[in-house]
């Protein structure tokens, strides 16, 4: 075909589309000649996005502890991009899902060891002194990582270990979110008194959250698995895909975060102390709370287990 019949067929192409939308073909193709051709930077925005790494402090190290997180939610949208699609999926299919799944397990092992550019790539002493400036945040605080659970999971698997006996598919959502394992990390049971870390973080995503929840409790990852085929849902390498994301989220990944925070937080620059002072221990650390997004593909003995490796 010539370069006129390719021009020809493609203003074709346009037209049928243009016309399908009831809108004038002449227009788009006039804009053509007055618009701006496009350079990566504008694509990107990278002005716009180098713009965002705001210091509070003078030390240096500080810009590698906020290009790091931004760097992570900006992977954590990837991942919620992904989950969306075979949430959203009406002919769900086992290549589709299981190629999705691993998709998203492959940014979940580039964060896993990323976590050396936080534990090797800071000075104990500058972190020591410019996390103070941070309280009361905290990395608890990724709403995007609580989302990505929400979506992966049935909800009853987010619930605190020692309440789960207590909550089923009835309970008001507000009343699960109440229970939830992170719950743990700025809640005193005894007294109910909430910290700021947790007080702040309700008041900015409480209603997303619950949102959110509702959504995902007909099609979160779980629940597409198994509106799979039956033959599809006893296939090795779907399994052995949903094993590995169940893993890496909440066992891989988790334990190198957990490392990089014990390098700083319990090293000798360290006081033992989160920003947002969490009982961060037993929150981050799998074998307190089993965090488990689809138990059903794990022994009793594996779960029994689950994060003592």
């Amino acid at each position: 075909m010539s370069n006129q019949a390719k021009h020809i067929d493609i203003l074709k192409k346009l037209q049928e589309k243009y016309d399908a939308q009831s809108e004038d073909t002449e227009n788009y193709l006039e804009g053509l000649l007055y618009g701006k051709s496009l350079t990566y930077w504008d694509y990107i925005h990278t002005d716009a996005l180098l713009s965002l790494q705001t210091q509070r402090t003078t030390y240096p190290d500080e810009m590698v502890f906020i290009a790091y997180h931004q760097i992570n939610e900006l992977i954590f949208k990837m991942i919620l991009w992904e989950i969306s699609q075979i949430a959203d999926k009406k002919e769900l299919s086992r290549d589709f899902f299981e190629s999705k799944l691993m998709r998203i397990s492959r940014y979940f092992d580039m964060l896993t060891t990323s976590f050396n550019i936080m534990r090797e790539g800071m000075d104990p002493k500058q972190y020591g002194k410019f996390r103070h400036t941070l309280t009361p945040a905290s990395g608890f605080q990724s709403a995007q990582f609580r989302l990505i659970e929400f979506s992966s999971t049935e909800l009853i698997n987010l619930i605190d270990a020692r309440f789960r006996e207590t909550i089923d598919r009835n309970t008001p959502f507000e009343h699960a979110l109440e229970h939830l394992y992170w719950q743990a990390a700025g809640k005193d049971y005894k007294s109910g008194q909430k910290s700021s870390l947790l007080t702040n973080f309700e008041k900015r995503y409480k209603e997303e959250f619950i949102t959110f929840m509702k959504t995902y409790n007909t099609k979160n990852l779980w629940l597409r698995f198994k509106d799979l085929p039956q033959k599809d849902q006893e296939s090795k390498t779907l399994i052995k895909a949903m094993r590995h994301y169940d893993y890496t989220v909440n066992i891989t990944w988790v334990m190198a975060h957990y490392k990089a925070a014990t390098h700083y937080i319990l090293g000798k620059e360290g006081n033992g102390e989160a920003t947002g002072g969490s009982d961060w221990q037993k929150y981050m650390h799998p074998k307190y709370q089993k965090r488990i997004f689809f138990p059903e593909l794990w022994t009793k003995e594996e779960k029994d287990n689950w994060g003592h490796q």
